[in-house]
């Protein structure tokens, strides 16, 4: 390691656990290290950089824009902001988009509408929100009190009050807990920090359900499974269960920050001029990048074989699953988005792929996460399945 690192010890916060290696270059499903060194990226920034490092139509698309306008603020209207929000409406159950400039911000946005939807329709007092447990939905202190993995909580408390969380996929939990002092309803259909679990049908069905009696709101958490993560646009496509709110991040504009909100119109009327803003929010070079990541990704056959894609790595998966029981327990998640649940250490997996040029992550002890590029490429699967199988074998 070099001056990038010595740079980065010295005057960067000391909060992340960061693998000792800087990267300088990509391309593709490939990163390259200051010392020229090539690696093969199966997390893709955690499931942001959907065509990869470096496409060219989303480098074309900024470098375009950066050249008419940068910034304005929200106190004007911008093309790129515009065309995309058509994009999103025409293509998801929503009739309005709110842009801000990440997924926390996202998650953020949609409860604090939530709470004034409740508001304006009911009055005080319908401020309860319904969350999961082991859901991960940000940082900031909305999203962290929806976020129910407790260690995240230490340090931070009190939080924002009025949140309860339920197991997933407990549907009379679910259904006990949501009554009339309910707003609202957040839940992630795949849970992505928490080990990459998958919601039932019968759950968000049940979900839709109790938010409809109490008049609650449904919000989905799509930051890590939209933008075709799933082999669909959204997720909830998967399930036939529509949200109210959408809340996107990650992968919507290929790598810039970008963060959006999604809602039905009656909803999204609840956000009046001066209830809630963001300076950068929909920033005419992110939007610019977004609607160059969207073009590709609705372009003929293109989810189609992220599906699959996705079947490719999971069947090849499965197979060490079944080779290597007594290390290997299965498979879970979809599309280009799988989590392999293990008997043996997965940062010890993590660690030995990242030592053969592999990057991958592990949400949970016994979970590896693997969010690829989109683009990724067969040859790229069988990479990773080959190192696995030869990792597995030696432990």
């Amino acid at each position: 390691m070099g001056i990038i690192k010595d740079l980065g010890e010295t005057y960067l916060a000391a909060n992340y656990r960061r693998f000792p290696v800087a990267f300088v270059r990509g391309k593709g499903s490939r990163l390259f290290d200051e010392e020229g060194r090539e690696y093969l990226d199966f997390c893709a920034g955690i499931a942001v950089c959907a065509l990869g490092h470096a496409p060219e139509e989303v480098v074309r698309a900024i470098k375009e824009q950066a050249e008419r306008l940068l910034h304005v603020s929200n106190l004007y209207w911008t093309e790129p902001q515009a065309r995309l929000a058509r994009v999103l409406v025409e293509n998801s159950f929503a009739e309005r988009v709110f842009f801000c400039n990440s997924g926390a911000e996202a998650v953020e946005t949609a409860l604090k509408l939530a709470r004034r939807y409740a508001y304006l329709r009911s009055g005080p007092g319908k401020t309860r929100i319904v969350a999961l447990e082991n859901s991960f939905h940000g940082r900031t202190y909305g999203a962290l009190s929806a976020t129910g993995q407790p260690a995240y909580w230490e340090g931070f408390e009190p939080l924002v009050p009025d949140f309860v969380h339920v197991p997933a996929n407990d549907t009379e939990a679910l259904i006990q807990a949501v009554d009339e002092r309910t707003c609202a309803v957040i839940l992630e259909p795949i849970l992505g920090e928490g080990g990459v679990i998958p919601l039932s049908r019968e759950f968000l069905e049940t979900a839709r359900q109790a938010c409809d009696r109490a008049g609650a709101l449904l919000i989905f958490d799509e930051i890590q499974t939209g933008i075709g993560r799933t082999g669909r646009l959204f997720a909830y496509e998967l399930y036939g269960v529509e949200p109210d709110i959408l809340c996107l991040a990650k992968g919507l504009a290929g790598g810039l920050p970008l963060g959006a909100v999604l809602a039905r119109e009656e909803v999204m009327a609840a956000l009046t001029p001066g209830s809630h803003a963001s300076t950068f929010g929909g920033n005419p070079v992110c939007c610019a990048a977004a609607l160059a990541v969207l073009e590709r990704v609705l372009s003929p056959g293109f989810l189609d074989e992220v599906r699959l894609k996705g079947e490719a790595l999971r069947k090849g998966l499965q197979v060490l699953a079944e080779k290597f029981p007594e290390k290997v327990k299965g498979v879970r998640g979809a599309g280009l988005l799988l989590g392999l649940e293990t008997h043996v250490s997965s940062s010890e997996l993590m660690q030995a792929l990242f030592s053969r040029g592999i990057l991958t992550t592990a949400p949970k002890p016994d979970v590896l996460r693997l969010s690829p590029p989109l683009i990724i490429g067969y040859r790229e699967i069988d990479a990773l399945l080959g190192a696995l199988k030869e990792i597995l074998a030696s432990l």
